[in-house]
């Protein structure tokens, strides 16, 4: 009950943050491992003699949830969504080994750190977010994409170009931009180059 409840508390969160995984993912998740390693200490410490090793099993969870999260892993144009979903699913199998274990104080603590962490400091991320900052972005595109077109597409997103450099191959195009504006928009700005069949590439520094 205790790994449903903590599982179910951080699954709701991300049901409210409209994640992949959401409310019941994490309940079997962490139901899942606190029953997994639960089994594996009694087999292993059973009456008379020690037959095995209480980790063996817990050391295959962790293993096991390392496929779940890569699911939900995605990585389209530049752009890699699903690290904190993936970070989520593995700390919330470790609450379920932790309880368990029969180390229930350490589950509840962790569990309320996590809820902190997910809920939290989501708004405190998302205003870092905005603050503004100055990044070097280097845009490869077609030969003879026009200038005023690329930059005219950055500005219109809020951000600013301080200063460029072009450089004309055979068989590119690369612009080398200062650019300042929200952090936010950055990504903004990779997406709707992304979506030009002109653009080869981007890469911020």
């Amino acid at each position: 009950m205790l790994a449903v409840f903590l599982g179910g508390a951080i699954g709701l969160e991300r049901e409210i943050a409209g994640k992949p995984a959401g409310l019941r993912t994490n309940i079997l998740i962490c139901l899942g491992s606190a029953l997994l390693t639960d089994v594996s200490m009694r087999l292993a410490l059973a009456p008379g003699a020690r037959i095995a090793d209480p980790a063996r099993l817990a050391a295959q969870i962790v293993t096991g949830v390392g496929f779940l999260g890569a699911g939900t892993i995605m990585q389209a144009k530049g752009k890699i969504t699903g690290l904190t979903t993936a970070a989520t699913i593995w700390v919330v199998a470790a609450i379920g080994i932790t309880v368990g274990a029969g180390l229930y104080f350490e589950a509840i603590g962790a569990g309320v750190l996590v809820a902190i962490v997910l809920g939290g400091l989501g708004k405190l991320e998302h205003r870092a977010r905005r603050a503004r900052r100055s990044v070097r972005m280097v845009i490869r595109t077609a030969p003879g994409v026009p200038q005023d077109e690329i930059l005219d597409l950055i500005e219109h997103q809020g951000i600013r170009v301080q200063g460029q450099k072009i450089y004309d191959h055979r068989d590119d195009r690369v612009f080398e931009l200062r650019l300042v504006g929200p952090a936010r928009q950055y990504d903004v700005v990779r997406q709707a180059l992304g979506r030009r069949p002109d653009v080869l590439g981007t890469s911020v520094y």
